[in-house]
């Protein structure tokens, strides 16, 4: 029980993740490399204009999501560091 409440939860929370949010945002110039984490914690240091830097607007609870951006990021950040090096991997973002 308590597991499939724990997954219930964790796919809630993709929903608002900033990683996925930076993954989809439609921005030229938004940075790439720890996206998700920097969005978080842009936002938890007043940040005002995340929509401005980052493409798209911070998570509602930047707090919670930190931890599971940083995760994310961490997976995603060999094509992160492709795509900021303009490596043909048919990765892109920010775009």
């Amino acid at each position: 029980m308590t597991n499939k409440l724990f997954v219930a939860l964790l796919l809630l929370q993709l929903g608002g993740c900033a990683t996925v949010k930076t993954l989809n945002a439609a921005k030229p110039d938004a940075p790439l490399i720890y996206a998700g984490t920097r969005l978080d914690w842009y936002s938890l240091h007043g940040g005002c204009c995340p929509m401005d830097r980052f493409g798209t607007e911070a998570p509602a609870y930047p707090g919670l999501d930190l931890p599971g951006s940083a995760l994310l990021d961490t997976l995603l950040l060999p094509f992160s560091v492709a795509a900021e090096l303009g490596v043909g991997l048919q990765v892109r973002g920010g775009n």
